[in-house]
């Protein structure tokens, strides 16, 4: 696989890995992830589209920003990515957060969404929580943080809750990795505006295709919601991945893979325009290594 690092500008910069040619796919992680997580799916994608696999602002190679985050950021800085591929629309692949992400993107520009694809994603569930359940949620998952604990070492803990009972040494310790890499302020201010923000579509809005993707294990994003979730949205498919819990690309990566081949070959034409080339791109002033 043929695979470039580019950075999109202006601020806050945007680092993407690019890789294949075709249609455009934009795979958006999961809120303790980052875009190393996609390489599987990139290799997969890459001989029939322009799979692209982004670090959210704050994460990874892209850059932080000032203040705090308001969730329509996100959308604001996938909107950029997608113009600067030069493309109309795109197909949007999110896992968890990335896939509330897509929601809120597609709210906002449905025009610019060929399709949508879910994994183990939990948009839409706070309309039946208490705001006092959230907060806990919130206190729980920022407390060890704020108690001194590092991002690697609160790591080791969640690993153990986002995966399966049975998941494989490799996929553990990808979690682990993921964690170790996160910036903490950045996390933190993500963490809060992510548990807090419910502002995204119905389901019954939704007019473009969309595969729900959800590991049979994962107690975050259950399987009953996400059965609920695709039955709700009047184009809306059902996958439940065996073997998998949260964090299913990487748990059960081929099983994931096929799936998702499978509904974007049928749905390849909705992203009409041929986006640019990484090498077109890296000439770009908005784009370099």
């Amino acid at each position: 696989m043929k695979l470039k690092t580019l950075t999109l500008g202006p601020p806050p910069k945007i680092a993407v890995d690019v890789a294949g040619n075709g249609p455009l796919v934009i795979l958006l992680h999961g809120i303790g992830g980052n875009r190393l997580n996609w390489r599987q799916q990139l290799q997969s994608l890459a001989p029939e589209f322009t799979a692209v696999a982004w670090d959210a602002r704050g994460y990874g190679a892209s850059e932080d920003y000032e203040g705090a985050l308001d969730f329509a950021d996100f959308s604001a800085d996938l909107q950029r990515v997608i113009d600067a591929f030069g493309c109309r629309r795109a197909h949007l692949v999110g896992l968890s957060m990335g896939g509330r992400i897509a929601l809120d993107f597609y709210g906002r520009a449905p025009d610019h969404v060929a399709s949508l694809v879910l994994a183990d994603t939990s948009a839409g569930t706070e309309t039946t929580r208490s705001r006092s359940a959230l907060d806990e949620v919130l206190r729980l998952r920022q407390k060890p943080l704020l108690d001194g604990q590092t991002p690697v070492e609160m790591g080791y803990g969640m690993a153990q809750h986002l995966v399966a009972p049975n998941a494989s040494v490799a996929a553990v310790q990808s979690v682990i990795d993921s964690f170790a890499a996160l910036r903490k302020a950045s996390y933190l201010k993500t963490l809060d505006t992510v548990t807090r923000y419910t502002a995204f579509p119905p389901f019954g809005s939704i007019k473009v295709p969309t595969l729900v993707m959800v590991g049979e294990h994962d107690r975050i994003a259950t399987p009953d919601y996400a059965r609920s979730m695709a039955a709700a949205i009047p184009d809306g498919q059902f996958c439940l991945l065996p073997d998998a819990g949260h964090l299913s690309n990487l748990e059960n990566p081929d099983a994931f893979d096929r799936a998702l081949l499978a509904f974007l070959r049928r749905h390849a034409g909705a992203a009409d325009t041929p986006p640019r080339g990484a090498e077109e791109m890296e000439s770009d002033r908005s784009a370099r290594v």
